[in-house]
């Protein structure tokens, strides 16, 4: 038995993001075709065609940007299955789209995301996420060959994870491909963290140390974290996050809640201190 750890990042174009989030989704591995074939049915019902593919992907700024909710919110709501067949026909002809076609698929986007969170649910997966300012990864950046404290924090929360299943089930990690040379400097920052540190040592034991990467468009896995992680960034807001949220993505919010983790363990002399998987780091 093992866990697929489905990792991605959102807000790190640092434009109008004001959180950079690292998200992870934890699905076991005898769940994980369940899931995906459910999502490529859900495309189908709900879109009326697959979205992921050659040229489109499932992404939070393209299925929950302010655009979407916009265009969802300029008509009453499109029953099904005229939605869908107004969303097949945006997607498959978006050059001849009427404002209908735009607010029908703007509706069966939000609509599939709801529905993939409900699924998160039913599974019980659950998320772990280390939240960021900007000041805080450019001052771990500045520390050449050290993993970046928003990885550590989420690898730490993963290993809890493992460790209290107490069945010795492996934990593979899974991130969205980078740039070629930034992948290599990652799986060297891992690498020194899990050989090089005691923590890490420890920790790999549960946590294979070198990680998959694969093309986001194709793996649905990558996907579903990159929706979380959008989430987290513009919606989801922690004690000392000042910074302003999107009310329409409250809903949102109100579903990735209950995947959050919790744990406890003894820290610096403190018994039972409660340790959450999705953390701020300040």
């Amino acid at each position: 038995m093992a866990y697929f750890f489905f990792l991605d990042e959102s807000g790190t174009d640092r434009q109008d993001s004001l959180y950079e989030v690292l998200c992870g989704v934890a699905i076991k591995d005898n769940d994980l075709w369940n899931i995906i074939s459910q999502l490529k049915n859900y495309e189908e019902q709900i879109l009326g065609t697959r979205y992921s593919g050659h040229e489109r992907e499932i992404k939070g700024k393209k299925f929950l940007k302010k655009k979407v909710f916009k265009l969802a919110n300029s008509m009453n709501p499109i029953p099904e299955p005229e939605r869908t067949q107004l969303a097949k026909e945006c997607i498959e002809n978006g050059a001849n789209a009427t404002k209908q076609h735009m607010a029908a698929l703007s509706q069966a986007k939000i609509d599939y995301v709801k529905k993939l969170l409900e699924l998160c649910a039913q599974y019980r997966m659950k998320i772990f996420a280390s939240i960021s300012s900007e000041t805080v990864r450019e001052t771990d950046e500045e520390i050449d060959g050290l993993l970046r404290r928003d990885y550590v924090y989420a690898f730490e929360r993963i290993y809890y994870y493992l460790e209290d299943k107490k069945n010795d089930e492996q934990g593979i990690i899974v991130f969205d491909e980078l740039e070629k040379s930034q992948s290599h400097i990652l799986v060297s920052q891992l690498e020194n963290y899990f050989k090089k540190t005691s923590k890490g040592r420890q920790r790999s034991g549960l946590v294979i140390p070198e990680p998959f990467f694969v093309h986001s468009d194709l793996t649905t896995g990558i996907q579903i974290a990159d929706l979380i992680a959008y989430i987290i960034s513009w919606g989801l807001r922690l004690k000392g996050m000042t910074g302003a949220s999107r009310p329409e993505l409250m809903e949102f919010v109100e579903l990735i809640k209950p995947l959050r983790y919790i744990t406890t363990r003894e820290i610096e002399n403190i018994p039972d201190m409660q340790i959450w998987s999705v953390i701020y780091v300040k």
